[in-house]
């Protein structure tokens, strides 16, 4: 197949009647036109062009191949006016799926300020849609191609996607203002107790719900007292004395402030876990928006 340059120079000469005409017209050499018209000629076979002093014109067998190059060249531009739609949308707009934590306190000022960052730079702030869900389900979304962004917690990173640890977090166990273990003088107790007390816990799949079940590895656990599915249900339900919960420090810090619950210390247990971008393909997050967004959750948690 002759090269796209060299058909946009046949159809400009067969437009111009000259090929010093054509040369000018695209801006390159009459020496680095008569080159490509000879690769064209040897690689169709035939003479395309009789050259006279009076310009060039077109052989029978170069009026056939300057229509298929006309054709080649339009479809050429309406691929290349596509890829720069693609491009565009993907700068204009990034569809995000999170872990329900993340969505509600870490993810809202991270947006903010890529879009400030963006305006900053002259370009036009990116258009977020977000899902919150648990990491899971994140994580499918992901797979499959919904979003093309994902934010998940949890004590690793899930299997079949690339990620990047964006920071770390820590699980706290709550209780009521009226629960036994906030009354005791130093609010602690042993990782047995933790586990065999009935817990208010999220719903499986939820990075929360990992973090607990991989932390009591060994130990023998009760029955969920409840499984709800969001972190604002747990909290209310350790309140009104459903029973203890284990929930992410960002979660509970303003119930915690204001007294309506109660942190309790568990003794020799590690209750930390991963907060992980993920994405599907590439080393890195796919170019734009995505990782813009991913540098700043990581830079907004060294900052912290």
């Amino acid at each position: 197949m002759p090269e796209l340059r060299a058909l946009e120079l046949f159809v400009e000469v067969a437009r111009c009647g000259s090929l010093s005409a054509a040369a000018e017209a695209l801006g390159i050499t009459q020496q680095a036109a008569s080159s490509r018209i000879r690769t064209m000629e040897s690689v169709i076979g035939m003479p395309l062009l009789v050259r006279t002093r009076r310009g060039s014109s077109l052989t029978p067998t170069g009026d056939l191949v300057v229509q298929w190059a006309a054709r080649v060249l339009d479809e050429a531009a309406q691929l290349d006016a596509g890829i720069a739609a693609l491009r565009s949308d993907r700068r204009a707009h990034l569809r995000i799926a999170s872990s329900l934590t993340i969505a509600e306190h870490l993810l809202p000022g991270w947006l903010v300020s890529v879009r400030a960052d963006q305006s900053r730079a002259g370009l036009t702030p990116t258009e977020f849609t977000m899902t919150a869900t648990n990491s899971a389900r994140v994580a499918a979304m992901v797979t499959v191609g919904e979003v093309e962004l994902g934010f998940v917690e949890g004590p690793d990173a899930p299997t079949g996607l690339r990620h990047r640890l964006v920071g770390r977090d820590e699980l706290v166990v709550v209780v009521a203002r009226d629960h036994e273990w906030a009354q005791r003088s130093r609010r602690r107790v042993s990782a047995g107790t933790l586990a065999a007390t009935p817990l208010v816990v999220r719903e499986q799949g939820s990075g929360t719900r990992t973090v607990l079940e991989r932390a009591l590895e060994g130990l023998l656990v009760a029955t969920p007292a409840l499984e709800l599915s969001s972190t604002a249900a747990v909290r209310s339900a350790v309140a009104a004395g459903a029973g203890p919960a284990v929930l992410g420090a960002h979660a509970v810090r303003d119930d915690l402030a204001t007294g309506r619950l109660i942190a309790v210390t568990v003794t020799s247990l590690d209750l930390t876990r991963r907060l992980n971008a993920v994405w599907r393909d590439g080393s890195q997050p796919p170019a734009g928006p995505a990782r813009e967004l991913v540098a700043t959750a990581v830079r907004s948690h060294r900052e912290r």
